[in-house]
């Protein structure tokens, strides 16, 4: 079992960035495979960026390539996601997800634990 917290959410102005962070109650290197999804009022939570622990890979949704960067600092059981150049349509409620095993997964039915959310919200 792992449990996740994220933190870092807030109101920001188009342009600017956020960096979201999500602790792990235990360490989850090369046992699981970690992902930040997001989810806006009236829509389905979709993927966003996941960390291969195994090869170091990242993938990221289109829409966010050459802005957003998923991170992970092992010594702190952590993980991270930089978002820069935010966009109103990046507003949502952010979530960080893992499941059991190291290579990347893209759905969310993929994932069994999962934060409580951080709220981003970015103005126009």
């Amino acid at each position: 079992q792992v449990q996740l917290v994220e933190s870092g959410g807030g109101l920001v102005q188009a342009g600017g960035s956020l960096r979201l962070s999500c602790l792990a109650s235990r360490r989850t290197d090369s046992n699981y495979a970690m992902a930040w999804f997001r989810q806006a009022p009236g829509k389905e939570r979709e993927f966003v960026a996941v960390f291969n622990s195994i090869g170091g890979r990242t993938y990221y949704t289109e829409s966010v390539k050459g802005r957003f960067t998923i991170s992970r600092d092992n010594t702190k059981n952590t993980m991270y996601l930089q978002m820069n150049s935010l966009k109103p349509e990046d507003t949502a409620v952010y979530y960080c997800a893992a499941t059991i095993g190291g290579g990347p997964k893209f759905s969310s039915a993929e994932y069994a634990y999962w934060g409580q959310g951080t709220q981003v919200t970015v103005s126009s």
